[in-house]
């Protein structure tokens, strides 16, 4: 019993002699780890905040009527390089990037309606299934925004086209469903069939003032 109790005070005596349990090269190395990780982190922030605030942009300059063809394949290039240095880091980081690279494929896909061109694949793109759908969903948002802008310059026809594609694009969004914690599609979808109806509304006026601005013109005629 004696010689238990002498040998522990004699590991404690060492321990004491030693200093911490945790070693220091340990200590530095946690240290050093934690701050690259941080600094990864500050760089990977602000390389998505630029990659937003030039998809925002963009989509800005589409509306505008503004051709950019030159602007469009930068922001496909870079927004392909930030999803590549995410799966590099192993994911940790991706929420961080999740919003640019989702706004990303947004501008790339209002481009491609305005141009009347197909949509590119996730893969194509090198943009992970989850933001592309992210991207696709707010899609609609934007494309009410042409429809509008056809109404306001008088082109009905215009505006028509515009429904159909938001409708086209929304029936494809409800063919997708999974856990929110995956992809968080559901509000989504909610958001994209507000606003088709609220368009399709819209289009509804439009034809029927349409409609009886004709009728009134026949009737001053006869």
């Amino acid at each position: 019993m004696g010689g238990t109790t002498t040998s522990t005070s004699r590991r404690s005596a060492d321990r004491s002699a030693r200093g911490s349990l945790l070693g220091e090269p340990t200590v530095r190395e946690i240290e050093s780890h934690l701050k690259r990780r941080e600094q990864r982190r500050d760089d990977l922030f602000e390389a998505s905040r630029s990659l937003r605030r030039e998809a925002q942009g963009i989509m800005g300059r589409i509306h505008e009527g503004r051709r950019v063809d030159d602007e469009i394949v930068t922001l496909a290039r870079t927004a392909r390089a930030l999803a590549e240095r995410v799966r590099g880091d192993g994911g940790g980081d991706r929420g961080l990037a999740h919003d640019a690279l989702q706004e990303s494929v947004e501008a790339i896909l209002l481009d491609c309606v305005v141009r009347g061109s197909s949509f590119p694949s996730p893969k194509e793109l090198g943009i992970g299934p989850e933001e592309y759908l992210g991207g696709l969903g707010d899609l609609v948002g934007e494309m009410r925004r042409l429809a509008l802008t056809a109404l306001s310059e008088g082109k009905l026809p215009g505006a028509r086209e515009h429904l159909r594609e938001m409708e086209s694009v929304f029936r494809s969004l409800l063919r997708f469903e999974g856990p929110r914690a995956i992809v968080s599609l559901k509000p989504k979808q909610d958001a994209a069939r507000a606003i088709l109806e609220k368009t399709r509304g819209d289009v509804a006026l439009a034809e029927v003032l349409a409609r009886a601005g004709v009728r009134s013109r026949r009737t001053r005629g006869s």
